[in-house]
């Protein structure tokens, strides 16, 4: 490497910023290693050399949006979310309705496949939640009933509570953080690498392939995952009432024939349907959103399970408000 360098500009007829951008940031370069000297530039040459070495270095600020700017801009993102959500629901009902008229189009095979992965898969981490849930509801009811000596009204709060509320909405929230992510994650990896694109070149029909199967999955697995954390939230209650209050199994499963009647399983398996829906449709609704790149897959994954999980909420509420206007 030379110690210094010297560049004789004067065979250089035509300079313009494009070519003054260039020969700076090679100026910038070669002075880290050795000492430059310039010669034979014009004073025209020299004037757009300075001014652009001077302004080079300045960034422009970005431009500070107002609040009401902001505002604007989030609602037409929600308003284009739920149009293309809205779009997304209508290819759905038309592939599921040329499925009922043409059977053999129908994933069979694909749905048993989402339901082990999505049901069977799920029973130890629905069962554990439960579990704790149970056991939540029954030490904190415990400190508040035995100050009225009420203990085995702790069977009512316990049994009531999770078979027509938590039962379903906490089951709900670990399939929407579970399967719907995982419905978005593969959706949007297909669509990266171009498959569900090849899909419909080849005349397939990628609702058909990819949505109905996990719909129709979990339409039959979270029921029964409801019904399995029923079963386990109440055992785990039952548990904690015999350690904290000292009633036992049989004084509780007595207790509890009395108090809960068959309604209330059935209030609290209606909702399972109308999760399971909710779940599969925003999670394959994201993964049909991811872009071309790696970043909106994870995007668009943490967007399926706040939307879902947040609609699971807001449709038990309406649920919880339709019971009571019912006296159910």
């Amino acid at each position: 490497s030379a110690s210094s360098i010297v560049w004789d500009l004067s065979g250089v007829t035509d300079f313009d910023s494009s070519g003054v951008l260039l020969f700076i940031e090679t100026c910038e370069h070669l002075k880290k290693t050795a000492s430059l000297s310039i010669e034979g530039y014009t004073q025209s040459q020299r004037d757009m050399y300075e001014l652009l070495h001077e302004h080079m270095a300045e960034t422009i600020p970005p431009r500070k949006e107002s609040v009401l700017s902001e505002i604007g801009k989030s609602t037409m993102e929600l308003l284009g979310d739920i149009r293309d959500f809205v779009t997304f629901l209508g290819h759905v009902t038309l592939s599921f309705f040329y499925g009922i008229f043409h059977p053999k189009t129908l994933r069979f095979k694909e749905t048993v496949y989402h339901i082990y992965q999505s049901g069977f898969n799920a029973l130890v981490i629905v069962g554990m939640t439960a579990f704790l849930v149970g056991m939540v509801i029954a030490y904190q009811g415990a400190v508040q009933l035995a100050k009225f000596g009420a203990d085995i009204f702790i069977v009512d709060t316990v049994g009531i509570s999770i078979v027509r509320e938590l039962g379903p909405m906490i089951t709900a929230i670990v399939i929407a953080g579970r399967s719907g992510s995982a419905y978005t994650a593969e959706i949007g990896a297909m669509k990266i690498t171009e498959e569900i694109a090849a899909m419909r070149t080849m005349g397939f029909d990628p609702y058909n392939f990819l949505v109905l199967p996990r719909i129709f999955a979990l339409l039959i697995a979270l029921p029964l995952l409801i019904f399995f954390a029923d079963i386990i939230g109440i055992f785990g209650g039952m548990v904690a009432s015999q350690m904290q209050l000292g009633i036992s199994f049989d004084q509780f499963v007595n207790r509890l024939n009395e108090v809960l009647d068959v309604k209330h399983y059935i209030l609290g398996m209606i909702k399972g349907p109308v999760f399971a829906f909710i779940i599969a449709s925003v999670g394959c609704f994201r993964g049909f959103q991811v872009s071309d790149t790696t970043e909106s897959i994870g995007l668009q994954t943490t967007a399926s399970v706040v939307n879902a999980i947040f609609l699971v909420i807001a449709f038990d509420a309406l649920f919880s408000v339709i019971y009571t206007e019912f006296g159910l």
